[in-house]
């Protein structure tokens, strides 16, 4: 049936799961993954697109580690965009929508081809815990499976309900059963749970859209894509999602369901993502707006089903359906299903280490929605570095963890771990302290040679960054060096009003100024010819575009940073006692006896925490 025991079992094959699972075997464990539905893997449950703000930064760093998750967006996607062009680069965030049947077979393709990882489909109903270490799992019919470590990538399926309406049912997605024992079996052994709920909209049939009455929203004119790998390639063509908005009439007939609403009738108590706010949270939270957004997302290249995305709901399918007429261009809509919020469990991020292995029990990792977050990107990176962390422990190994300044990956797991969150967690560029060093276009050269290291990234990817940081390099030190005249730059530097040069100056220096660009300086005499005869492509030009326009920022920023990493390194032991210092408040004695921070730089981030008191535990360490 499977073997008799593995280095790592991943229970759930979502985004967390299928990263998790991919990054143990490559590390050359024997994994098993284990899912309710072998069809199901790396489902697309809510929207078809991966990326976006903040988002499409983590999908590259995946990419950069080694993972799949960018590679899978490439080869799924039906469009691609770059957001936020218009500002700095820290800003940009890919984003792709995926082709949802194709993204779903492609991750099982791929995972089917990783060595060392074996499936089996069944509902895991339990864990054999023994002497505070997890040993192995129990399945719904009774069978064992024993394993030196177990990721958990539960998503909404952990007492799952579904909520449309006034009615409700166990399940942890439409159409599938809710899973069931593995909370009993946590808080059995101390784990603290929570419940949180999320939602989705409805999905409609594109043939009985008016798409006249939307606005066309276009790919990028020349697309990108995710993988820093040459396996994968650009999109030649794209298909266009379109834009409409709510009306006064649409939001008159959803108050009408109010009182028929789970959000509003008390039947659902836990907490909802705020940045992603069903349209009856919306309406009621923002009354002074007269219409929203909804954007018109096809869900493949060949299917007609269409995601209208700014339209999460749970309220009654008859609601829905009325409401959805009244939208400009859905007249005649037609229904493939209503959509509904779903409740499930989770556990508190606090209660992890940075590691993401529990504190309470040796080798158990939690990653993705039973941690507390939301979206795709954030369950796959975590299941990524739940699964990396699983394969070193094993292997007795020091634990891999990035650090706030290295990645979004760093943020995000020490935001749960420090911070914890009572509401679903999304990643922004806005928690990000260090996002002029953690742009989408340096993921590799941040992540590459560190996954080289543990023996996940390839030997071709980490010669494809050397290469690229080389050459980029090269080409920045050759315009600091190389000089320009006047009767050169001038005729460029008068067409966008810059003042003229009256002397010759370093082309480092000209290229800094504003509006000035890569086009613009190609024409500098020899510029080409290094360009050419050192073969940059694109994506070398464009890293050396920003090298030069932000060095400043850059240069800071790294300042900052190594600021913070001095506190890092300042250790905590493991069992040290804060009641003990009584200068310090009982807020903050309460809050790191509890969380157990293992550096003063992350005790200085928990909330509860001031300046004062790191002062005084500074102090109390002899420093």
């Amino acid at each position: 049936m499977f073997e008799k025991e593995y280095d790592v079992v991943v229970v759930g094959a979502g985004h967390a799961g299928s990263e998790a699972a991919a990054a143990a075997a490559n590390m050359g464990c024997k994994t098993l993954l284990v899912t309710m539905n072998l069809q199901n893997i790396a489902q697309m449950s809510c929207n078809p697109a991966m990326g976006g703000i903040a988002k499409g930064q983590i999908v590259r760093e995946i990419d950069a580690m080694g993972g799949y998750s960018g590679l899978v967006s490439d080869t799924s996607a039906i469009q691609f965009k770059m957001l936020n062009k218009s500002k700095g680069p820290a800003m940009w965030s890919p984003r792709v929508q995926s082709d949802r049947m194709r993204f779903a077979e492609d991750w099982r393709n791929r995972l089917e081809q990783t060595p060392n990882l074996d499936f089996y489909q069944e509902m895991v109903a339990g864990l054999i815990i023994k002497n505070n270490k997890i040993v192995g799992v129990k399945t719904s019919l009774g069978l064992e499976i024993k394993a030196k470590s177990v990721v958990l990538t539960n998503g909404t399926f952990l007492n799952g309900l579904i909520h449309i309406g006034d009615k409700n049912f166990g399940g942890g997605r439409a159409g599938e059963r809710a899973a069931t024992g593995i909370t009993k079996d946590l808080i059995d052994v101390g784990f603290e749970a929570g419940r949180m709920k999320t939602g989705t909209p409805p999905r409609v049939d594109g043939r009985s859209l008016d798409y006249s009455k939307m606005t066309e929203q276009p790919g990028d004119e020349i697309p990108g894509k995710f993988s820093f790998l040459d396996e994968t390639r650009p999109l030649e063509k794209q298909r266009s999602c379109h834009m409409t908005y709510t009306s006064n009439e649409v939001h008159e007939i959803l108050r009408d369901g109010f009182e028929r609403s789970p959000m509003f009738n008390g039947r659902i108590k836990s907490i909802g993502p705020r940045y992603c706010p069903s349209i009856e949270d919306k309406i009621n939270r923002f009354a002074d707006k007269d219409r929203h957004q909804l954007f018109v997302e096809p869900e493949g290249w060949k299917t007609v089903e269409v995601y209208v995305n700014g339209f999460s709901t749970s309220l009654p399918e008859d609601i829905q359906f009325k409401a959805l007429k009244s939208v400009a261009g859905f007249e005649n809509v037609k229904f493939f299903r209503p959509g509904y919020a779903i409740e499930y469990d989770y556990f508190p991020p606090t209660q992890l280490k940075h590691s993401l292995e529990t504190k309470l029990v040796n080798n158990l990792y939690f990653a993705g929605q039973i941690n507390g977050t939301t979206g795709y990107e954030e369950a796959a990176c975590q299941g990524m570095m739940a699964g990396i962390n699983a394969a070193l422990k094993i292997k007795e190994k020091d634990e891999f963890v990035l650090s706030r300044n290295e990645a979004y990956i760093g943020v995000l797991i020490d935001d749960l771990i420090t911070k914890g969150t009572e509401e679903p967690y999304r990643m922004f560029t806005s928690r990000a302290e260090y996002r002029t060093l953690l742009r989408q276009d340096n993921a590799d050269f941040r992540l590459t040679e560190k996954s080289y290291k543990l023996g996940l990234a390839s030997e071709e990817r980490l010669r494809k960054m050397e290469e690229k940081k080389k050459k980029s390099f090269d080409f920045v030190n050759f315009l600091k060096e190389k000089s320009v005249a006047p009767e050169d730059a001038n005729p460029i530097l008068e067409k966008y009003n810059s003042s003229p040069m009256k002397q010759s100056d370093k082309i480092f220096k000209v290229f800094s100024r504003p509006k000035i660009e890569m086009k613009d300086v190609r024409n500098f005499p020899g510029v080409e010819g290094f360009i050419s005869s050192h073969y940059l492509n694109e994506e070398m030009l464009e890293q050396t575009e920003i090298q030069v326009k932000y060095s400043g920022y850059i240069q800071k920023e790294k300042n900052n940073a190594d600021k913070l990493n001095r506190l890092e390194d300042v250790k905590i032991p493991s069992d040290f006692d804060y009641s003990k210092i009584k200068s310090m408040s009982f807020e903050a004695r309460e809050k790191l006896n509890k969380i157990q921070p293992t550096s003063v730089s992350q005790a200085s981030r928990i909330s509860g925490v001031s300046p004062n008191d790191i002062s005084v535990l500074l102090v109390y360490m002899g420093r």
